[in-house]
C-alpha cells in the first residue's frame, strides 16, 4: 500500500484540500493511505486557528484524509523553514510514508528542486549576507540572493506555496529521508489573497467570511455541515485583543529578544510599539517596516502571548501524536507501531511513559490550548484540560 504525506493546516479544511486528496487517490490509487501532519491550535500566519485541532482533525477524515498527527505548536507558528523541519522530520519519522505530496504554484519540481540546491549550496548564506546588509526584509533577501545564483529562476521564490514547497524539499535532503516529494499544481486564490476567479477560495478568504457571519458565500467551498460547526465558535487572536496586549506590556525588552527571530533591533521596536497600540493590527503596524515583515512580527506576537522562547522548541518533535484516523488509518498504525523511529502518543495518558523532553512538550502544548480557549468567541468550549481528556477522532467514512 502507497502511503502518502500531506502537510496541512486546514484552516479551514476546504473544497481545494480535498481536490488535493481526490487527485493523490486518482494519481496513486485508489488504496493508497493519506497521512497528514496538521498543525495544532495555533497557526503559521501567527493566530489561533479558526476550529479546535480535534474539529479540524474531523473535517480532514471526512474529506478523505486516513491518519492526522499533531505538527506541535513550537513548529506550527514559526517560520516557512523550521515549520517544514518539523513537518517532515515527523513524516520520515512515521516510518511509514514513502511520498510527501504538496500543491505549489509552479506544479512541478524542477524549478523548486534547483532553488532548493541553491539555498544548501556554500554560495547561498555568503549572498544571504550581503543582501541583509542592504536593510533589505528576510524574504527580500532571500530572493535577491537566489536571484544571484539561479538568475530568472529564482522567480519561484516570489510564490508562498512555492516557498514552502522548497523548504519541504530541503529539508527531505537535510535529513537523508527516502520520501519522494510530488507536486501538483495549485488552483484557484492564492494564499491569503482575495481574487474570486478559479474552482477553490483561499482558506484566508473563508476564515474572513467565517468571522464577518457571511455564511452564503461559503458555498460550495465549505460542505453545509461544516459551515454550522464553525460558526458556533470561531477562534481568532482578535478575540483575545487585551489579553495579548496585557501579556506583551508586562514583558521586558531582555524577554522579548529571547523570541525567536526578535533580534536585529526588532525587540526593542516591539517593546515600545506595544505601549502605544490600542489594537492587534496597530501593533503590527507599528512594527512592520521595510526590513521587517507583517508575518513575522505576528509570530513574534503569538510566540510572545503563548509564552514560548526559542529554548521551547527542540531540534525535532520528540513524539507522534496521533488526533484522528480512519479504518484505513488503524491500519496504518498498527504498521507503524514496528516501523516509526518515535513514539506514539495515542492516548494523552501514553505521556507519562515518556522521556522529560516530551513530557515538557506536551505540558507546553496542554498551556497553549488553554490559552486557545480565550481566543474563542464565547469562552469555555477549550480548556488546558481538553489536552489531557481528549482522545483521536475516529471517522467511519472510508473514502474509496
Amino acid at each position: 500500500m502507497r502511503t502518502i504525506g500531506i502537510i496541512s493546516e486546514y484552516n479551514p479544511f476546504h473544497s481545494g484540500h480535498r481536490f488535493h486528496l481526490n487527485s493523490l487517490r486518482q494519481s496513486f490509487g485508489p488504496d493508497c493511505a493519506l497521512v497528514c501532519v496538521m498543525s495544532g491550535n495555533f497557526v503559521q500566519r501567527g493566530d489561533a486557528a479558526i476550529a479546535d485541532k480535534w474539529t479540524r482533525a474531523r473535517f480532514a477524515l471526512e474529506g478523505g484524509a486516513d491518519l492526522v498527527l499533531e505538527l506541535p505548536t513550537p513548529w506550527a507558528i514559526s517560520s516557512a523553514e523550521q515549520f517544514a523541519r518539523g513537518s517532515v522530520a515527523l513524516l520520515d519519522a512515521a516510518g511509514v510514508v514513502d511520498t510527501l505530496s504538496f500543491g505549489s504554484e509552479a506544479g512541478r519540481l524542477a524549478p523548486l528542486e534547483a532553488a532548493a540546491a541553491a539555498l544548501d549550496s556554500p554560495r547561498w548564506q555568503e549572498a544571504l549576507r550581503e543582501q541583509l546588509a542592504l536593510g533589505l526584509s528576510f524574504p527580500a533577501a532571500r530572493e535577491k540572493a537566489a536571484e544571484a545564483l539561479l538568475g530568472q529562476e529564482a522567480a519561484c521564490l516570489r510564490q508562498p506555496n512555492n516557498n514552502l514547497g522548497v523548504e519541504y524539499l530541503r529539508a527531505l535532503h537535510t535529513l537523508g529521508s527516502t520520501i519522494q516529494p510530488h507536486t501538483l499544481q495549485r488552483l484557484g486564490a492564492a494564499h491569503d489573497k482575495t481574487a474570486q476567479d478559479g474552482p477553490h477560495r483561499s482558506a484566508s478568504q473563508l476564515r474572513a467570511a467565517l468571522l464577518k457571519e457571511e455564511y452564503l458565500s461559503l458555498s460550495p467551498f465549505l460542505d453545509a455541515q461544516a459551515v454550522e460547526v464553525l460558526r458556533k465558535n470561531p477562534a481568532s487572536l482578535s478575540f483575545c485583543t487585551r489579553g495579548v496586549l496585557a501579556r506583551l506590556r508586562g514583558m521586558s525588552e531582555a524577554e522579548l529578544e529571547r523570541l525567536p527571530d526578535c533580534g536585529e533591533g526588532l525587540s526593542r521596536l516591539l517593546c515600545r510599539a506595544v505601549q502605544q497600540a490600542s489594537s492587534l493590527e496597530e501593533l503590527y503596524l507599528l512594527v512592520k517596516s521595510k526590513r521587517y515583515t507583517h508575518a513575522r512580527i505576528r509570530r513574534l506576537v503569538l510566540w510572545a502571548f503563548l509564552g514560548l522562547c526559542a529554548a521551547d522548541r527542540p531540534e525535532r518533535p520528540p513524539y507522534l501524536r496521533v488526533l484522528g484516523f480512519s479504518p484505513r488509518g488503524r491500519t496504518v498504525l498498527r504498521d507503524m507501531k514496528s516501523r516509526a523511529r518515535l513514539p506514539i502518543l495515542v492516548k494523552p495518558a501514553h505521556i507519562a511513559g515518556l522521556g522529560t523532553e516530551a513530557q515538557r512538550l506536551f505540558q507546553l502544548e496542554a498551556r497553549c490550548t488553554g490559552l486557545y480557549g480565550l481566543c474563542q468567541k464565547t469562552l469555555g468550549g477549550i480548556s488546558q484540560e481538553s489536552e489531557y481528556r481528549t482522545g483521536p477522532v475516529f471517522s467511519p467514512q472510508q473514502v474509496p
